[in-house]
Order: structure tokens, then sequence, then C-alpha cells
């Protein structure tokens, strides 16, 4: 298998790795993290998105889509992440030209005067569970007339000309908020869909009292109440900046298939990724010197041990995520870079709303003049 060090350039996508200004004091209590903190010193600002509180999308995802030209024209600096086309790809099927929305089993628990969606995440929805939930939603989906792929029984893609525009937000955009404001509207009315809501409705009214939520809800599990829709898009042809892609997120592992580069799961560690586990290839080390800046010469490894415990705003297991990935990936990166075993490292650092991209080479390293503190970055 060859190796990273035959590449040029490696990039870390991470998810809900900045804490916002706000949580950062608790977020990062105790934290040591002298690699990173050596990085964020001298590495180049490239680009840091501010984002607004009520995007539908995350950051991440609207970088992917923008790194692979998978945005609708003229909608680079809006709030899209049309990713369900390439989710489906990912997961299995065929997306075709048809216009797909990634739908997915959910609970939606009742607070005092509203309703919270809790991250899907969190349901512990086995396989089996979800088909039993399936089998019951399809044949009322089919009989609206609406085109349903479930290659995976925990998400599903649904396809209908009765949605026309509608927007639905990320599910983990909406977790943990009150539901009203991030419900699927048209995208350009602003209104509520009659489709979508006629829809959900039945598969609501299908599993309530269901064997499995019965037996969930036995279990001290919560029920499975409602089905969540975000993503729509269609699929349109792609270009990749990366030659390989790891990831464990659908969306980022069909859009690089859909390019036609190598994809995998992200490596357990820096060293995993440059002895080549996990499947990290690498392009010959001539083209490498050739033409050092090439996509052909870059890696993306999209991290994301960070998700669960932002969403939950349990900050201890956050800060252990966060020194876990010090030790296995900011630390050996740094090592490498500074031995010349690579010529760029870049980072994406993500929040909620918004994001900060970095690179550092070799020799930024050198220029100590440079004095970036990690609280620069954080989002207000």
């Amino acid at each position: 298998m060859r190796s990273i060090m035959l590449a040029n350039r490696l990039h870390l996508l991470l998810p809900f790795a900045l804490p916002a200004a706000a949580d950062a004091s608790t977020a990062l209590h105790d934290i040591q993290s002298p690699a990173l903190d050596r990085l964020i010193a001298r590495a180049t600002l490239v680009e840091r998105v501010i984002g607004e509180d009520f995007q539908r999308t995350l950051p991440h995802e609207r970088w992917v889509a923008r790194q692979f030209g998978a945005l609708p024209s003229g909608a680079a600096a809006a709030d899209e992440a049309p990713l369900a086309p390439y989710m489906l790809r990912a997961d299995g099927g065929e997306p075709g030209n048809a216009t797909w929305a990634c739908v997915q089993p959910v609970h939606v628990r009742i607070a005092h005067d509203h309703l919270v969606l809790i991250d899907p995440a969190s349901l512990e929805l086995s396989d089996d569970e979800a088909r039993a939930l399936l089998a019951v939603a399809r044949p009322l989906i089919e009989e609206l007339g609406v085109r349903i792929e479930a290659p995976r029984p925990t998400r599903w893609y649904l396809s209908s000309d009765g949605f026309g525009t509608l927007a639905g937000a990320s599910p983990l955009r909406a977790s943990g908020r009150n539901i009203e404001i991030w419900l699927p509207h048209e995208a350009h009315s602003g209104e509520r869909s009659r489709a979508w809501m006629k829809l959900q409705n039945e598969v609501q009214m299908a599993w309530f009292e269901h064997p499995v939520n019965e037996a969930r809800e036995a279990r001290g599990l919560p029920a499975v109440n409602s089905i969540w829709f975000h993503a729509q898009g269609a699929a349109q042809p792609v270009r990749s900046p990366f030659a390989r892609v790891f990831s464990d997120a659908a969306a980022t592992r069909g859009l690089a298939m859909t390019a036609g580069v190598e994809t995998g799961a992200p490596p357990a560690s820096f060293g995993a990724l440059s002895s080549g586990a996990g499947g990290a290839g690498g392009n010959s080390t001539a083209a490498a010197r050739a033409n050092p800046n090439s996509a052909t010469n870059s890696t993306l490894v999209e991290l994301d041990p960070f998700s669960a415990p932002y969403i939950e705003q349990d900050w201890a297991r956050w800060n252990d995520a966060f020194a876990a990935v010090q030790t296995d990936w900011f630390e050996p990166a740094l090592a490498a870079l500074q031995s010349g075993q690579f010529g760029e490292l870049g980072l994406t650092l993500c929040g909620d709303t918004g994001l900060v991209t970095l690179t550092v080479t070799r020799g930024d390293l050198r220029k100590f003049w440079r004095r970036r503190v990690l609280a620069s970055l954080f989002i207000e």
C-alpha cells in the first residue's frame, strides 16, 4: 500500500471542533494542545466564515458541497447543501437525474410549550427496528406517489415533484432546539408543504403504538415518532480538489465517488494513514514533485468525534475527543511537516454556524513572529 508521504498535501476537516465563543471557556477547560497551538500560531488564514444563527445547513456541509462544486449556480454564498443524491450514492443507491431528499426516522420530544428534535444518532435505533418501521411506512409513502429508496434502513431517500423546492434543516442543526423554525418549507415562499405534511402525518400515525416503539419504551428508549426531511437536491457533475477522500460521512463519500476519486473510512490515526492503513493511497513520487499543488497530491480526511458531545453540550466527552485528536493527528502531523515528509497541512475547523480554514507549510513553522492563538478563531 502506498504511503501518504508520497502526497504533498493533507487536509483535515473537523466538524464541531470549533466551539462558539460563549462555550469556549467550558469546552476548552484544562485543554493542553501544544501541537495544534503551534500549527495555528504559524498558519496562514485562508477563510473565516461567520455564518448566521438560523441557517438550515451546517458549515462543514456547505464546505464539502463548495469544494466539490455541488452547489447550484449562483448559490455559492447561500444556505445551500443539496447533498441527498450523493448520500444516496454512498449508501449504495443510484440517484440518476431525479431530485432526492434524505429522510431519517427521529424522535421529537414534547417540551413545555414546544417540540424538540433529538439527535438521530442518540436513538440507538437498530437496523432490525428500522426495517420493521420502514415496512409499515413504505406502502404509505408509495401510495402517495412518492418514490422511495432505502439502501440503509435508518436513512431513506424520497423523490417527488410534489416536494417542489422544499428546504429542510440538517438534523444536527435542529437537534436540541424548538423545531418550529426548522420544519421544511418552500425555499422561495417560506410556506409549508402540504404534500410533505400529509406524508409525515401518515407515517407518524402508522408508528403510533407500533410494537417496535412499545418495546423501545419498555427498555427506557425514546420512541421513533416522526421523520425528518433534509438535503434535497439533484446530482450534477462534480470535481474533486483531492485525490483521496477518507470520511464516514455519506455526503462526503458520495461526492468523492461521483468525482471518481479514491474513498474510504478515515484511518484511526495519522500513523495509520501514513503507513497506508485504511486504504490510504498515493500517486507517484515523480508526479508529486512535478506538480506539488495538483489535486492528485492531496488527501482529505474528515474526522468527526465531536458532533455528538457538541450537540449534547457534553464538554467532558468533547474534551476527551479533542485530546485524542491531538495525540493521534495533530502531534504526528506537526512532526511530519517539520521533517519535510509532506508539504502542506490544511485545517478546516467547524462550529455549528461558522468555520475557519488554515494552511501551514514547513516554511511557515519558522515564522516565529506569527502569534495567532486558538481563542482568536472562535465564532461569536
